[in-house]
């Protein structure tokens, strides 16, 4: 990546004190390798419709830590792009950060979040609080505002694992907006294209204390009203076997949920629509 005097050696920078956060490092090196760089010249726009955009994704805590899901479709206009986008990353063992929005430019901040967290906690000895990388991805977020302005915006999600919490409150949410604005949500939020009618379905199936299969169904039914009202958001794939992602943080680290068990999931809450087509009522 770096400069380097001959073959096989790196540059003075390597050995240079300075930032524990590799963004700032690579914007002083190699500042045309951070995703955020501005692909266009000022004044011109992103055409609308060129690129891939991600749509539902959603996170809610439950009785041992979080859960974090989104849908698998991606669209380029009134064209469903890929079918089986995953847009749950883990950000490293307590963390996790779902994407709606631009796919390449959020594929590219997502690797680079990660790297930015493994760089810290090797620099530094310890591990970010939660708190920190809240703050972290917000900045990252922040220096994208120019492409956002240009028609590429990316909307995080993240979710995280927090020892120091409280009981029952160490699952912790946080969203963003294209500016890099941070809000920390209690018990459950919703980005991206389907996430109005995906909140409303957690507003009446989320309860404190779940477990993990109650917050499982929870999810998928919020991702199938997304999908039932928003062309954007892919619902199960019975037939191509494609199904959303869910994952959960709790305090044995990140967790995918089995393909296995999510489609016997799916295909259980599918199920169910068949006799209720609106879904479950609220919880009493």
């Amino acid at each position: 990546m770096a400069s380097s005097d001959s073959e096989g050696q790196v540059g003075e920078e390597f050995f240079t004190p300075g930032t524990a956060s590799f963004t700032e490092f690579l914007a002083a090196h190699r500042p045309e390798l951070l995703p955020t760089r501005r692909p266009f010249p000022d004044g011109v726009r992103a055409e609308p419709d060129r690129f891939p955009h991600g749509t539902t994704v959603l996170a809610l805590a439950y009785r041992d830590g979080v859960m974090i899901a989104g849908d698998r479709r991606a669209t380029m206009g009134n064209l469903i792009a890929q079918r089986d986008l995953e847009k749950v990353h883990p950000a490293d063992d307590y963390t996790a950060v779902a994407f709606a929005g631009t796919v390449g430019l959020a594929l590219d901040m997502v690797k680079l979040y990660q790297v930015e967290l493994a760089h810290f906690e090797k620099i530094e000895g310890i591990p970010m609080t939660l708190r920190a990388k809240a703050n972290r991805l917000a900045g990252m977020i922040r220096q994208n505002l120019g492409q956002a302005m240009q028609g590429l915006a990316v909307v995080p999600l993240l979710a995280g694992y927090d020892p120091a919490a409280e009981e029952g409150r160490r699952g912790r949410i946080f969203s963003f907006d294209v500016a890099g604005g941070l809000y920390e949500k209690s018990d459950f939020h919703a980005d991206g294209s389907g996430s109005p009618y995906a909140r409303g379905a957690l507003k009446k199936l989320f309860h404190p204390g779940m477990d993990r299969r109650e917050a499982a169904l929870a999810a998928l039914q919020a991702l199938w009203d997304a999908a039932d009202d928003d062309s954007a958001t892919g619902g199960p794939d019975i037939n191509r076997r494609i199904f959303p992602i869910v994952s959960v943080i709790t305090e044995d680290g990140f967790e995918r949920l089995p393909e296995a068990e999510t489609e016997e999931l799916s295909r259980e809450m599918v199920e169910q629509r068949r006799s209720r087509p609106d879904g479950p009522g609220a919880t009493p």
